[in-house]
């Protein structure tokens, strides 16, 4: 091996195993999903579907693709898979050019709101190619859903995608499928935060109430980087081309070759949903956050959530990055995030976003919860030091990250 490059992924598994990561995207994976992912499966081409490739030699392949197949139709009740998208953002992509036409129109949930840029936001390829409309939270902080319906009725979107990126609450699915199952929309349910808390049944599937459904693999899921695209019973009946229109505008539409080996490290993610503890992994998920989100409020802090695994906190307006950064000083990896109304700017937002995901899979429970508000309310508060540092050090060290 390149001995710069081994240097290069020690030192990020000493900043992994040295801090603690409470970005809500990101997770430890297993030792058999890296495992797989770093297997002779990178090797091979499979342009195509099983049994309809471009290349020979791809009968394994084909097994490998539709085992995976099946684990996600099972996990997550869906009528047709396909796990070849390379990541989320292209995920949704794919959808819009299934079933849209270049202008037509799209309504998502506002950036400051929660939701993420593939929802139809103007710096994304989504918004700037489709005619997009917004709506936002009500003054409690939900989701406005009388909103939504009324935006709905009077613009007609062809397509709906909800989900978030940092709305800390779980979304009713069953009023959002009410809302759109008497309009001719289709329904994306982007569940990429909280794929994993579903395959776990810790939260609702939207299954039952959407068309389509898309999610990332890394986030609760704990794989690797990759997505996953199916249409619903319900999408089936109101399109029952939805699902070759999806297939065709992943492949040949927005991208060549799948990935086989990580389609394999979803697969051996998918198999771990089944393994004993999952579900408690995932109830801890939740009760870690509402703890932190508790002892956080206590403190004093204006605080998004929770009945998830994350939250926003208001930190002051601008103050976002410079607060992410001064907890990073002490083992405490969290990110700059917009809040709802907020005065800051995109690059300079008011609120940091908290995940327990990650920390979680470590093993840290509700006591360690209450060390980590201690610390980032000083740290917010009086700034970083070394006794704070000590701190985080001593839980890293009582909960290494196991491969």
């Amino acid at each position: 091996m390149d001995i710069l490059i081994k240097e290069i992924i020690n030192k990020e598994r000493l900043r992994q195993e040295n801090t603690l990561t409470l970005i809500p995207s990101e997770n430890h994976t297993s030792s058999a999903v890296l495992e797989v992912v770093g297997s002779c499966l990178s090797d091979k081409y499979a342009e195509g579907y099983p049994h309809k490739r471009y290349y020979q030699g791809n009968a394994v392949m084909d097994e490998l693709e539709e085992y995976v197949q099946m684990r996600a139709r099972e996990i997550f009740d869906l009528e047709w898979v396909n796990v070849q998208p390379y990541s989320g953002s292209p995920a949704n992509l794919a959808v819009y050019l299934a079933v849209l036409s270049p202008g037509e129109k799209v309504l998502g949930l506002n950036l400051s709101s929660g939701g993420h840029l593939t929802h139809g936001h103007d710096v994304s390829i989504t918004g700037k190619w489709f005619k997009s409309f917004k709506f936002g939270l009500d003054t409690k902080g939900f989701i406005d859903y009388e909103q939504m319906e009324r935006v709905i009725l009077e613009e007609r979107p062809k397509l709906v995608v909800v989900g978030s990126t940092s709305y800390p609450w779980r979304i009713d699915w069953e009023k959002v499928g009410k809302i759109t199952s008497d309009n001719s929309c289709i329904l994306l349910a982007d569940i990429s935060h909280t794929a994993g808390l579903i395959a776990g049944k810790t939260l609702l599937s939207p299954s039952p109430f959407v068309d389509v459904v898309m999610t990332t693999t890394h986030k609760t899921l704990r794989g690797p980087r990759g997505a996953i695209l199916g249409v619903t019973k319900r999408g089936m009946t109101k399109d029952s081309e939805l699902a070759k229109k999806i297939e065709k505008a992943v492949f040949p539409g927005l991208q060549g070759g799948p990935h086989m080996n990580t389609i394999a490290g979803i697969g051996q993610a998918l198999y771990e949903v089944g393994d004993e503890g999952y579900k408690e992994y995932c109830e801890r998920v939740l009760s870690n956050a509402i703890v932190l989100s508790g002892e956080l409020k206590r403190r004093g802090f204006v605080v998004w959530g929770t009945d998830t695994h994350l939250m926003v906190v208001d930190v002051g307006v601008g103050k976002g990055r410079e607060v992410a950064k001064e907890l990073e000083k002490v083992g405490v990896v969290v990110n700059a995030n917009t809040i709802p109304g907020d005065k800051g700017t995109p690059l300079n937002p008011s609120g940091i976003r908290i995940g327990t995901p990650a920390i979680t899979t470590r093993g840290l429970g509700e006591e360690e919860m209450k060390i980590i508000a201690e610390v980032i309310d000083h740290s917010v508060n009086r700034g970083a030091n070394n006794d704070l540092l000590d701190k985080i050090t001593t839980l890293c060290k009582k909960y290494p990250v196991i491969r």
